[in-house]
């Protein structure tokens, strides 16, 4: 160790400039490391989301819950299993033994869920799931309100979100309070009855002309070429110009009998902000993306869009973790700079100032 100290005192120069290289990779990576307000800790949990419209508690336990966690239940390293049921839906919390494999787990919960759903009703959704990851929170949350129709302000928002999710470091972009599109179809009985028309069957005739039928394969000497009767939907007008019944030398279709006028469902939660109807888009960065940079980008890229926007729409951030990162950071610094100051101090009345200042970098050189 001696010889080390002598050979750095007989080379003043280069252990200089090493320590000056060392200071500024320090302050590089001080820049581009990326900062976390939480660390991303595994968390041994996975959610199963089941779903069945107008399902009721009691129900939604026996036809979605029971048969679920029959097959559940034998998933090796399974340490608490705990099932919710409400009206329509129903959940499953599988929490696993501390040390486990989450890509193990997860392979084997999907494979059991997917053995499971041929027990479950043919009207209940596809079973989802979901792993616990804290690197996936929303890391921003912004209120979009105004006095808007709310066709104009579910436009905005979605254009929003493609725009935001557009930026590298940002995982997805959720919008709560969305309200799925739906296209109403207004029936008007006294028509049908005057065409001779039935409900049912005019309800059948869509069903029936919205299907992709396959009709094989053509050997054509040199190879096989699939066939398929193109029958789905497409567009409004295909729907309109579906011929229900033919009268004599007239054939009734499908825009003489119904009306059709784009809606939203009906919505399961509301969001307002000051008494203004809202919309909110939760932001998620990736994995190890520095998230006040991310926010930062995720902020310009509203500021550039914020000149487009209608007046009445108003932005408000309901929640900025970037925020709490950088108040942490400046009680880190500042404690640093604290601790500095009374180690020069203190060294500078024993030791002189050139002691003072080289005993002064070794604290931020540790960092």
């Amino acid at each position: 160790m001696r010889q080390l100290i002598n050979a750095a005192l007989a080379h003043t120069r280069t252990t200089l400039l090493l320590l000056v290289s060392l200071l500024l990779a320090g302050i590089t990576a001080w820049q581009i490391i990326p900062k976390e307000a939480n660390p991303d800790v595994t968390i041994p949990m996975i959610y199963v989301s089941l779903t069945l419209e107008g399902v009721s508690p009691e129900d939604g336990e026996r036809l979605l819950i029971r048969p679920m966690e029959q097959e559940l239940r034998g998933i090796e390293g399974l340490r608490k299993f705990t099932a919710q049921s409400s009206e329509g839906h129903g959940s499953i919390t599988l929490e696993f033994d501390p040390g486990f494999d989450p890509d193990t787990a997860l392979t084997d919960v999907r494979d059991r869920v997917d053995i499971a759903r041929s027990e479950l009703p043919s009207e209940a959704d596809e079973p989802r799931v979901f792993e616990v990851n804290v690197s996936e929170f929303p890391v921003l949350t912004i209120g979009l309100s105004g006095q808007l129709d709310t066709r104009e302000r579910m436009t905005i928002a979605r254009r929003l979100q493609e725009e935001i999710e557009g930026i590298a470091d940002v995982l997805e972009v959720d919008i709560a309070g969305e309200r799925e599109d739906l296209l109403e179809i207004v029936v008007d009985p006294l028509v049908l009855e005057s065409y001779g028309v039935d409900f049912d069957a005019l309800f059948n005739q869509v069903s029936r002309n919205n299907r992709l039928v396959a009709a094989g394969s053509l050997d054509t000497g040199a190879g096989r070429l699939a066939l398929k009767v193109p029958g789905i939907i497409e567009s409004l007008e295909d729907v309109m110009n579906m011929p229900v019944k033919v009268d004599e030398d007239r054939v009734v279709t499908f825009g003489d009998v119904a009306w059709i006028h784009p809606t939203y469902k009906e919505p399961e939660g509301f969001a307002r902000i000051d008494d203004q109807p809202a919309v909110v888009l939760e932001v998620s960065k990736r994995a190890g993306a520095n998230i006040i940079a991310t926010i930062g980008a995720v902020r310009e890229r509203l500021a550039e869009a914020d000149d487009l926007l209608p007046e009445q729409l108003r932005f408000t951030t309901i929640l900025d973790e970037s925020t709490t990162v950088e108040n942490m950071l400046s009680e880190l610094l500042n404690n640093v700079l604290t601790a500095v100051v009374l180690v020069l101090i203190v060294v500078v009345a024993v030791m002189g100032w050139r002691m003072a200042l080289l005993v002064g970098l070794t604290i931020p050189g540790a960092f």
